[in-house]
């Protein structure tokens, strides 16, 4: 059926009224969008808003049948029963988790379900020239034969991006592409995105990193709980971050970090003359002689390019869990300590919430409750026996305090959005009372929203007299959160500055060079 539209600029989407339920909760309740063709459309939302979901029933992960309203694709609507119907009309969708196979060939990925055949057989000489030739329209001049897992993420989101291309892709969707990338990867594909846009490739981007929307976008779409809020257009309606936040979250945040006055101790952790070598790689240091402490009720951040060595320094400390041990003490409360292994961390009273929370954080196949106790199961077990109802009592109490957006603590761990996932994460280490938590990238692909409660719950743990360490790639993040902040650059710590003399320029300084500060 042909949808007639009385628009004056041609509409290459319509989704209407999108309705979509899972048990016990409405994920989307007439949801309307609408994005003209030839632009870069972003979706904007707090987590668990219901983005993805609506990006997923656009693209047939979920399919007709599953949702109520019409999606109207240049005029027609549309029944698509699965991704490959989606793709055929030339809707493209890359999401936040890479469907990248690791031990395959660039050439291989790209063309996966999709191969040059001749008289029967694959053709890979074709294959692989015109990898070739894709590869240079994405800008990515590696050889097609790499396999995946030995490329950056920066350079895996461009190889997804070829994929689309030969897919022919007309309406591309990006879920949070940037959301791994370092500043200058980002900016990479930033540019790449515009560039597809000059050559009539309309693109629906979602995005937690507003001043990257701000910088590209034509038009916003608000989501909030489930419903559609608002469009906005960037320059008529003089759009900028303040103005998306106050959309998504209903309100106008104040300030980015909650007030804070910092309560700080003792020195009671300190890393000395710590050096450990790459995992795979011998002779490779990845930790050269590093040297840091932690004060109660501090908050330590540390700053690094991506492959500075910040989570393997960190990783190391945890009991040991990355790379080979060369030499180095930690010392607490004055006391020289031996974790030899993570039990032996978290028996010293560490905690350390991973930069990937989905592979190292969180058993997927877990819910709530069960991720909730799970580091410290003795506190609610006698006699080696799980107390069912001490469980459900601590994941619900943290569930509250946090926040958490779940029906229930027995929702499996997988089914909540990032920030939500995170949230979990977090509730698993205060179980455990630590009295050192480490945070790596702890509000990666999280909304403004969630960000500040996850920043108040950093604060509020170092004010009951606890340390904190916040590794970021958000220098400004850094720098409203941190009391002193150490700078790492190939292995090693080349600085520490305190909050009163920081700013991102003497960051970025120290985090390029190797000379050590003063």
């Amino acid at each position: 059926m042909t949808i007639p539209t009385t628009q004056e600029e041609p509409v290459i989407l319509e989704m209407r009224s999108i309705t979509k339920e899972f048990p016990g909760v409405k994920a989307l309740s007439n949801v309307s969008l609408r994005v003209k063709a030839g632009e870069i459309h972003a979706i904007c939302g707090e987590n668990g808003a219901g983005k993805s979901t609506l990006m997923k029933v656009l693209s047939g992960v979920y399919p007709y049948g599953s949702y109520e309203g019409d999606i109207v694709y240049q005029a027609e609507v549309q029944q698509f029963k699965d991704i490959r119907a989606s793709e055929h009309a030339g809707i493209v969708i890359i999401h936040q988790e890479l469907a990248l196979i690791p031990e395959l060939s660039i050439t291989e990925n790209i063309f996966l379900g999709n191969e040059p055949t001749k008289w029967g057989v694959i053709d890979w000489a074709e294959a692989r020239k015109r990898s070739v030739e894709l590869l240079a329209r994405v800008g990515l001049r590696e050889d097609p034969d790499t396999p995946i897992k030995e490329i950056g993420v920066g350079k895996q989101q461009l190889v997804e991006i070829a994929k689309a291309l030969n897919k022919s892709v007309k309406l591309l969707i990006l879920d949070e592409p940037t959301a791994a990338l370092n500043e200058s990867d980002s900016q990479h594909l930033l540019d790449l995105i515009l560039g597809l846009k000059g050559k009539g490739i309309t693109s629906i981007i979602i995005s937690h990193k507003l001043n990257e929307i701000e910088q590209i976008a034509d038009e916003i779409t608000i989501i909030r709980d489930g419903k559609s809020i608002e469009t906005l257009n960037v320059k008529r309606d003089g759009v900028d971050e303040d103005r998306i936040i106050k959309g998504m979250v209903g309100r106008t945040l104040e300030s980015r970090f909650p007030d804070h006055v910092p309560k700080i101790g003792e020195v009671f952790f300190e890393v000395r003359n710590w050096t450990v070598g790459h995992p795979q790689i011998q002779d490779r240091l990845v930790c050269k002689n590093s040297n840091f402490f932690v004060r109660r009720g501090e908050i330590v951040g540390f700053a690094g390019l991506m492959g500075a060595g910040r989570t393997e320094l960190a990783r190391s400390v945890f009991g040991r869990s990355y790379g080979h041990f060369v030499s180095g003490q930690v010392y607490m409360d004055g006391k020289e300590v031996t974790l030899r292994n993570v039990h032996q961390a978290i028996e010293a009273g560490l905690g350390y919430v991973t930069e990937d929370r989905k592979s190292l954080g969180l058993n997927l196949l877990d819910d709530i409750k069960t991720t909730t106790v799970s580091a410290s199961l003795e506190k609610i077990s006698k006699r080696s026996v799980v107390d069912t109802n001490k469980e459900f009592a601590v994941a619900e109490q943290y569930r509250k305090s946090l926040r958490t957006k779940a029906p229930s603590v027995q929702e499996g761990v997988a089914k909540l959005s990032g920030g939500n996932q995170q949230k979990v994460v977090l509730a698993k280490w205060m179980f455990t009372e630590p009295e050192l938590l480490i945070l790596d990238e702890p509000t990666r692909g999280i909304d403004v929203g969630a960000k500040y409660e996850i920043y108040g719950i950093i604060q509020r743990l170092a004010n009951e007299g606890k340390g904190v360490i916040v590794i970021s790639s958000e220098l400004p993040e850094l720098l409203g959160l941190s009391d002193r902040i150490y700078t790492i650059f190939e292995g090693a710590i080349t600085g520490v500055l305190n909050k009163e003399e920081a700013s991102q320029e003497s960051l970025m300084k120290l985090m390029t060079s190797a000379r050590k500060a003063a």
